[in-house]
């Protein structure tokens, strides 16, 4: 943490005043880095991993650069997932409040005319592409005024496929705006469309708080535990018999996660479901009743995966693996936080072994795999097919495309260069 206060950065003091009653008085070295040049209007690309405090980092300057006497959305937040945006609106809410500023969350499942009244008034609006794209085609809301615009966890907006939206949104805006990015990663897609949203941008990299950003292999106590595929639920309930905190437990599918949910209550167990087919309100219900320990244990698809900062959450547990490297990495990062301690198991059962072996490889977890009894995998071969002359090992599939600049190419691209 450091040693100097957010007045020091150029926060000002009404602001500061309403950290220091929530017990934050001194920033992260993300908020340390981004403020002060946020607060100069630079654009940004900023590498932050997640728990690095990067809401507060953004929000500050996007609330304090609003007039409070403006009248509608003059700065946009864009989030991949509903509980995200939620997040972010209830971090910055009390903030803005404090200089007068009204804010708003758009995002789907919600009445969508009820919503609009009050993004049309907000000046500060956090929401997601799909929603945000059907207020503006329904003309409910109005973007013309908006000159600051935030991408949060741009890799997970490439991933769900949002670009498109995204691109139309950056089309209706002011060339004449800040733009600030912040991203898990930086590989090639994400800085590419970095370069097209953003304007002699400032590329930053966070360590975020050193207790909380530390390599996962030194924050958590993981394990990867061999069972059969049949063995799973009996497993699973043995592992959650002997905590007595908040558990998230991941499918892979909203089926299985609500499947899931009831075989644990039909146990005994305090439990609910988490996943796409939920309506917002549900969504919002199920969250609110696990962060008040109501339910303890809650089975969720990849949407909770990003988006859920609780400080009590002592387990994660993959029931189903994750796909790759990253998605593992956000899953169990929703524990031991802010330099809390925590744990995560992954169940593995024998056809999983080459898959989640790679990835346990990849972030040097050899010595927990270990445990499994499994073979350490090698790299993955792709086939091109089983005919009788015997497979022939091709590739593994490219990446995706790089995605289409926004229409009208409202912008003067001149890439980015790092502070």
């Amino acid at each position: 943490m450091s040693t100097i206060t957010f007045a020091d950065i150029g926060v000002e003091r009404r602001i500061s005043e309403v950290l220091a009653q929530r017990g934050i008085e001194q920033p992260f070295p993300v908020q340390e880095m981004v403020i002060p040049r946020a607060l100069e209007g630079e654009d940004l690309q900023v590498k932050a991993p997640t728990g690095s405090g990067k809401t507060l980092a953004f929000g500050l300057p996007l609330i304090q650069g609003i007039p409070a006497t403006a009248q509608g959305p003059c700065a946009l937040v864009l989030a991949p997932t509903r509980e995200l945006a939620t997040q972010i609106t209830e971090e910055l809410a009390p903030l803005a409040r404090a200089r007068g500023i009204r804010t708003a969350t758009v995002v789907g499942g919600v009445d969508i005319v009820r919503q609009a009244k009050g993004a049309k008034t907000a000046q500060l609006v956090v929401a997601t592409p799909g929603r945000l794209i059907d207020l503006v085609r329904r003309r409910l809301i109005d973007l013309r005024q908006v000159t600051s615009l935030v991408l949060d966890e741009a890799d997970r907006m490439l991933d769900m496929g949002f670009m498109p939206q995204v691109n139309d949104i950056v089309a209706l805006l002011t060339t004449e705006r800040q733009t600030m990015l912040f991203s898990a990663t930086l590989g090639p897609q994400v800085a590419d469309l970095a370069d097209k949203l953003t304007n002699r941008a400032v590329r930053l990299e966070a360590s975020g708080d050193p207790a909380a950003s530390a390599p996962i292999g030194e924050r958590l106590d993981q394990s990867f535990v061999a069972c059969a595929h049949s063995a799973r639920t009996d497993t699973l309930l043995d592992l959650l018999r002997d905590e007595d905190g908040l558990t998230i437990v991941f499918c892979r599918t909203k089926r299985g996660a609500a499947r899931l949910a009831e075989k644990l209550e039909g146990a005994g167990l305090s439990a609910g479901a988490l996943h796409g087919d939920l309506t917002q309100r549900q969504r919002e219900r199920a969250l609110k009743s696990f962060a008040q320990g109501r339910t303890r244990i809650l089975a969720a698809t990849d949407v909770a995966s990003r988006g859920i900062d609780l400080d009590d959450l002592q387990l994660v547990v993959n029931f189903d693996p994750p796909e790759d490297h990253d998605t593992y990495t956000h899953r169990v990062g929703r524990t031991a936080r802010a330099g809390r301690s925590g744990r995560a198991v992954t169940l593995v059962a024998p056809d999983q072994a080459a898959d989640v072996g790679r990835i346990a490889a990849r972030l040097g977890l050899d010595e927990h795999w270990a445990d499994t009894g499994y073979a350490q995998s090698g790299p993955r071969v792709v086939y091109r097919s089983r005919g009788r002359r015997g497979p022939t090992p091709r590739p593994a599939a490219a990446s995706r495309p790089r995605p289409p600049a926004a229409a009208g190419g409202n912008r003067v691209r001149r890439g980015s260069r790092t502070a």
